[in-house]
């Protein structure tokens, strides 16, 4: 099982995790890795979002449907 949370350290400089895991009564080994999160700006992607969605999709095969005709706009030239 992996799990991946956020979180935020206050300002006394300490980390507090609260992870429901689901299991009682069991002994566990966990690997804890602490990096900091780069701040994204808002709107952008996420770095790797692309690499880790692209071929994602598990579901009924897409379809794209018959666009029809393409209707003829007014010139403003």
């Amino acid at each position: 099982m992996q799990i991946t949370l956020h979180s935020h350290v206050g300002e006394d400089g300490i980390l507090h995790l609260d992870v429901p895991v689901g299991m009682t009564d069991a002994d566990l080994e966990i690997t804890l890795t602490v990096q900091a999160v780069k701040s994204v700006p808002e709107g952008s992607w996420s770095p790797g979002f692309f690499e880790k969605t692209f071929g994602a999709w598990e579901g009924e095969p897409l379809v794209r449907e018959d666009q029809g005709e393409f209707e003829s706009r007014e010139s403003f030239d």
